[in-house]
């Protein structure tokens, strides 16, 4: 198992449906047990359809490096917050728990 640094909850249509984690080797990301059980559960993107096994990649997934803002915003959030802009891991967590669309990125504490 590869230590983990920081972590955020995702939700699709507001209900919790898994973890993202920052790890020494890259990233992982997995779904809720009890969320895969639910009725109707919806994937995260086509990317990352609905399974139990653990998602894992060096680089953050496509998918979620999408939903961080681009160009001026991008310049925004990152003189205004002091995130570093190849921070892509931290402006994940920082802006995009009220993203555009069906899934959101919580910081967890």
């Amino acid at each position: 198992m590869n230590a983990e640094y920081r972590k955020g909850y995702v939700f699709v249509q507001n209900v919790f449906s898994g973890i993202i984690r920052e790890t020494d080797s890259g990233y992982e990301f997995s779904y809720d047990e009890e969320y895969l059980k639910s009725k109707n559960p919806l994937a995260v993107s086509l990317t990352l359809p609905l399974q139990k096994e653990l998602f894992e990649s060096k680089t953050l997934f496509p998918f979620f490096d999408g939903l961080i803002p681009e160009g001026w915003l991008l310049n925004v959030v990152s003189k205004n917050w002091k995130i570093d802009r190849r921070d892509r891991f931290g402006l994940l967590l920082a802006v995009c728990k009220d993203s555009v669309g069906d899934v959101s990125v919580r910081v967890c504490v």
